[in-house]
């Protein structure tokens, strides 16, 4: 299994015969590129950093194979593609090809007390790659590889150092570096390891790691 990080919020995974899409928002570079490969698209929740509408509106219209799971408030408006759509809940299971998926979180981090908190799904991949969305909230599940934010309006230390304490993952990556400068994301980055335990890689746009 492969993992690619495409910038901010949106990586791959997936093998030579599956693949599946997290999280194309307006900040991934060439999304149509992206989601031309796909066989699936999984999207955390509705903030457009983390779904691009209207480039995965046109890859569901021109690609009939492509399918799509995320919370109903996201993928309703795709809802008159019938079984090619699948509002996923916490606690559900699905498959894309051979890759196994579970769906836990709940709701987005907390922003501000007046911004109302959006459904917010994470996606643990093959019991192995955890994508939280935008939640600091530990799924109770075993995670081998953890994306692991780093910056945003929500963004708070000190629950990120708790995420990754309470998974004690075997790696970490960051995500979610678009809200953060150079020198910001290195100091995130080193506290994150020192705190946490666990060394906090950051990988380029475009950038591969095997699994």
């Amino acid at each position: 299994m492969r993992l690619t990080l495409h910038g901010h919020a949106c990586v791959s995974v997936g093998s030579d015969s599956d693949a599946i899409l997290i999280d194309p928002g307006v900040y991934t570079p060439d999304p149509a590129t992206l989601l031309a490969r796909a066989d699936a698209v999984l999207i955390t929740h509705e903030h457009a950093d983390h779904v691009d509408a209207e480039a995965l509106g046109a890859a569901l219209e021109a690609r009939p194979a492509l399918r799509l799971y995320g919370p109903a408030a996201v993928v309703e408006q795709w809802s008159a593609l019938g079984a090619r759509v699948t509002p996923v809940a916490p606690g559900d299971t699905f498959a894309v090809g051979s890759i196994t998926v579970a769906v836990h979180g709940g709701l987005h981090a907390v922003i501000h007390p007046d911004v109302p908190r959006a459904v917010n799904v994470g996606y643990l991949i093959d019991g192995r790659v955890y994508h939280p969305g935008d939640s600091l909230e530990p799924p109770a599940a075993d995670v081998e590889l953890l994306l692991t934010p780093v910056s945003g309006p929500w963004f708070h230390l000190d629950a990120a150092v708790e995420l990754v304490r309470a998974l004690r993952p075997a790696r970490a990556i960051a995500i979610h570096e678009a809200h953060a400068s150079e020198v910001g994301l290195a100091l995130a980055a080193r506290l994150m390891g020192q705190l946490a335990g666990v060394p906090l890689e950051a990988l380029a746009p475009g950038e591969a790691v095997e699994l």
